[in-house]
């Protein structure tokens, strides 16, 4: 049988939790070494008093129990381990403590016409994403860049950037470090998803990604979260060769489901 949403999301949040709490050494949460220890990372307790929380109360949240958390705890506890901004908005929706700066749920997932038109205006390799990480719109120069993703008429693909990264072959040949841009590319998606965990679609794409590459499934294990913030891009195209790029996204205010990504040229 199925997990309810509620529990789903409560054994996400102890996984990410437990995770970040084994990361943290006493040095780094101001403790001394406290003489020998079993395992690697702060204890159970030591996160409760550092965070100002009951200690059985800390335990059944990384067991995953039914426990009632104030925004106000659940903050000292983000604090306590150190999350950046993008790993405590993604605690907070775990927990059901929307974030006051998330973007509501989408409605329809067709593009406005508007953003097809700028996209199309665009001359440097620009495309759209959907919530799904799916590409919608995207124009000649992007088609041009992203060979195997965005070239051609591939009927019945859904053009998901995480299956492009991670499953094709033309991804590996064509991102520099490909490895780590994948597992980067990952956490900024799951600093996205922390409210849509429950989701169908976003359960059934990662248990195929999960199943079908190994550094995806090490990577989703290590419940790393980041924002998705840009910066330099390198590509090794099969006939220009290498190519940079600045990348830059942009959120619809109006639809914030859709995000805009534009590649700025630079040199090599």
């Amino acid at each position: 049988m199925a997990d309810d949403p509620e529990l789903a999301s409560r054994r996400a949040l102890a996984d990410f939790i437990r995770v970040h709490r084994l990361r943290l050494t006493p040095a780094s949460a101001g403790l001394g070494a406290g003489g020998r220890r079993r395992t690697a990372g702060l204890r159970r307790e030591e996160v409760a008093q550092l965070s100002g929380i009951s200690a059985t109360w800390y335990t059944w949240l990384e067991q995953a129990r039914e426990v009632s958390m104030s925004p106000t705890a659940l903050a000292r506890l983000c604090a306590t381990l150190q999350l950046s901004p993008a790993e405590r908005g993604y605690a907070f929706e775990l927990a059901g403590k929307r974030d006051p700066d998330a973007s509501p749920s989408a409605g329809s997932m067709d593009a406005p016409p508007a953003l097809v038109a700028a996209v199309a205006a665009i001359t440097a390799p620009a495309y759209v994403l959907d919530r799904m990480w799916r590409a919608r719109v995207w124009n000649p120069a992007a088609a041009d860049l992203f060979v195997g993703w965005l070239d051609g008429d591939r009927s019945g693909d859904d053009r998901n950037l995480l299956r492009y990264m991670f499953l094709a072959p033309a991804a590996r040949s064509l991102v520099v470090n490909w490895e780590e841009r994948a597992r980067r590319l990952l956490a900024e998606f799951r600093a996205e998803q922390g409210r849509h965990l429950t989701d169908a679609g976003v359960n059934a794409l990662i248990a195929e990604l999960t199943q079908r590459n190994d550094v995806f499934r090490m990577a989703w294990d290590q419940q790393t979260v980041v924002g998705r913030e840009g910066g330099a891009r390198s590509f090794t195209h099969p006939t220009r060769g290498l190519l940079c790029f600045e990348q830059v996204t942009f959120n619809l205010s109006s639809r914030p489901e859709f995000k805009l990504v534009m590649l700025v040229e630079t040199q090599p």
